[in-house]
């Protein structure tokens, strides 16, 4: 054992560097001395599954002087390539904490594995010591010595031990650091390109009885973690009922990933959703974070999710069951927590029936249904909407939003309106533009001279038929609240009276009948007659 060794593994502390890295540069600072025969390090791995966690050793690195090529088993290519806790020498010194020092060793040693290599070797000795950072076992340092192992040497490992564990945990906390880095730059990448359709969208708009019940469905399944899936016609806002899910849900805190599953070539589906490592493929020339990823702690919507291939759809469900996943060309299991909240225009029911997408995706996306209205069926929806893009659209162009006239709507009303809200809002934005900002003008753009518009009856302000003049109208109104008094037995006001029966307020009716010059007959009067 000397100085350099320490030097080595005391200059890997201060690096930041990965720990694929630092280890090599550990055993080197072991392996020095020429007595050294074989230093290796294993790592504790986990993985947590339905029976609970299980752990275990997986070796990580190995340096030494051998004096010819070891057996391919000594070497430690498979038989020596894991053990379990407790397994062992190795794994009971991870058991334990404690390390384990044998200065001399026999040939037929019951802690030999292999004689034949020992005695090729001229091994000697061996020890190790757990590797231990703020009280918990990271792994195992060994080493097999041709000379005996003295007492000093072996308090000597413990303390290149320490320093090696200290090491190791930095360069993990590193690499977690630049992991979140990464994360956050994928998701500031990822939300800076969102912000605009984000904010442009808006809120859900209406309060027609069909909106309302989406609404009230969305209030009810916000606050759980259950997978929803939104169907509807394109166009109708599915995406803004899956931001309204997330924005009222626990995790809002967390971003809203959307993944558009149609515009995903099928070649780069796994990498899209799960991400890759650099060099797993061609062009692939540095790590990527898939939208699960990013996702983590959030919600991740799925649009057009009847456009997965079948042959993805199986990759899909094993995250959705198991929420774990690996990177293209990774071998590590990465552990996600993701609500996903799925929306189509496909009826997927007719598509399972076809084969085309499969039962089991399908019950586990759909947990919670919820179908949105297309616009044909919420037209009491129609003003609020128009209004709002109107504003939006005049915002946009920097240009004054134009009034909406009654002709307006109702030439708005008169459109079967196919593309849905959508279509709306691109028609009113080419009115503003085209308007200038001073009108809407709706002429030219699809509606106004369809045959759905010209088909319909003439509304009441068309028809031919002649308007009253005002002495008609004022004899009519006159008729009116003589028959309302006449009713109400000569009571203006309270419960049953002419006012409430005209939905008028008594101070207005009041006026009238003095504008009229009526008086209504004193109810003893009408009651004597």
């Amino acid at each position: 054992m000397n100085v350099a060794a320490m030097q080595e593994v005391t200059l890997a502390l201060a690096d930041r560097a990965p720990v694929e890295e630092i280890l090599p540069r550990i055993v080197r600072g072991v392996a020095v001395c020429q007595n050294v025969v074989l230093c290796r390090i294993w790592l504790v791995q986990s993985r947590t599954d339905s029976h609970g966690e299980h752990r275990w050793l997986e070796l990580a690195v190995s340096a030494g002087n051998p004096v010819s090529k070891p057996p391919r088993k000594a070497a430690g290519a498979s038989r020596f390539q894991r053990f379990e806790i407790g397994e062992r020498k190795i794994g009971r010194v991870a058991e334990s904490g404690e390390g384990l020092h044998l200065e001399r060793l026999a040939g037929t040693d019951e802690w030999i594995a292999d004689p034949a290599w020992a005695r090729a070797e001229s091994v000697a000795a061996f020890a190790a010591q757990p590797l231990v950072c703020h009280g918990e076992v990271l792994g195992v340092l060994a080493m097999f010595d041709r000379k005996p192992i003295s007492s000093d040497d072996f308090r000597w490992l413990r303390t290149f031990a320490d320093h090696a564990a200290v090491s190791i945990s930095n360069a993990r906390a590193w690499e977690e650091i630049q992991r979140l880095k990464d994360r956050l730059a994928a998701e500031n990448d990822y939300l800076r390109e969102e912000v605009t359709e984000a904010l442009d969208a808006g809120e859900i708009l209406g309060r027609s009885p069909a909106l309302r019940k989406v609404l009230q469905q969305i209030e009810l399944v916000a606050a759980t973690d259950a997978a929803v899936l939104i169907s509807g016609e394109s166009g109708t806002g599915k995406e803004l009922v899956a931001r309204a899910i997330h924005e009222r849900s626990r995790r809002k805190e967390r971003p809203l990933i959307k993944v558009n599953c149609g515009a995903i070539p099928a070649e780069l589906f796994e990498s899209e959703f799960f991400g890759h490592a650099r060099g797993s493929f061609t062009g692939a020339v540095g790590d990527r974070i898939g939208r699960f990823e990013l996702a983590d702690g959030g919600t991740l919507f799925l649009d057009e999710l009847g456009e997965i291939p079948p042959a993805h759809q199986a990759k899909l469900l094993r995250v959705l069951q198991e929420g774990t996943f690996e990177r293209v060309g990774e071998g590590k299991t990465r552990k996600v927590d993701v609500r996903v909240v799925a929306a189509t225009n496909r009826d997927l029911r007719t598509e399972v029936k076809a084969g085309r997408f499969r039962e089991d995706l399908y019950y586990r996306l759909g947990v919670f249904p919820i179908e949105v209205p297309p616009l044909r069926d919420r037209m009491d929806d129609l003003a609020s909407l128009a209004s709002a893009f109107v504003a939006q659209a005049a915002k946009r162009s920097g240009l004054a939003a134009p009034r909406i006239s009654r002709a307006d709507l109702e030439r708005l009303g008169a459109w079967n309106w196919p593309g849905n809200v959508r279509e709306l809002r691109n028609v009113l934005e080419r009115a503003v533009i085209l308007g200038r900002g001073r009108k809407l003008v709706l002429e030219g753009l699809g509606i106004a001279d369809a045959p759905e518009v010209r088909s319909r009856p003439k509304l009441a302000r068309e028809a031919e038929t002649p308007l009253p003049t005002l002495r008609e109208w004022r004899s009519k109104e006159r008729e009116i609240i003589e028959d309302a008094l006449r009713r109400a037995d000569g009571k203006i006001s309270g419960p049953g009276g002419a006012a409430e029966l005209l939905g008028l307020r008594p101070t207005t009716l009041d006026s009238k009948l003095r504008a009229l010059r009526l008086r209504p007959a004193p109810r003893s009067r009408q009651a004597r007659s």
